[in-house]
């Protein structure tokens, strides 16, 4: 099992790595977007938030040389589920049309920082 912590992104305050490999599945820890500056600067905008989201996690899924197209559940937490038609067509951009993963949404109370949106994802590498 491996255990890595992602430059582009704060350091955990919590007992926590934002990734976690073993036995070529790849698990990212939820990503908000009080988790970096860039994202701090989109708090308040679920569009802006759910991009800034994506982008980290898109960045994550790289330096783990792993796209979207290795993904295979995500979970999804909104303060507000009726967001989900303003995060949903921007979700779904980062996937290829109807090769999308296995999903969960949910609404929750409260977000860290704050946010409005938090996304956790697992991916498999491809060991063929």
């Amino acid at each position: 099992m491996q255990h890595h912590n992602i430059s582009s992104l704060d350091a955990p305050s919590s007992p926590y790595n934002h990734v976690v490999e073993y036995d070529g599945l790849v698990c990212l820890a939820g990503q908000v977007a009080a988790d970096s500056a860039e994202g701090r600067r989109a708090l308040g905008n679920v569009a802006a938030e759910t991009r800034a989201v994506m982008e980290q996690i898109s960045r994550t899924l790289a330096e783990r040389a792993l796209s979207f197209a290795d993904v295979l559940r995500v979970d999804i937490h909104l303060v507000d589920l009726g967001d989900m038609r303003i995060v949903d067509p921007i979700y779904g951009g980062y996937f290829a049309a109807g090769r999308y993963p296995a999903r969960t949404c949910v609404e929750v109370r409260r977000l860290y920082g704050n946010s409005r949106i938090e996304v956790t994802m697992m991916a498999r590498r491809n060991t063929a």
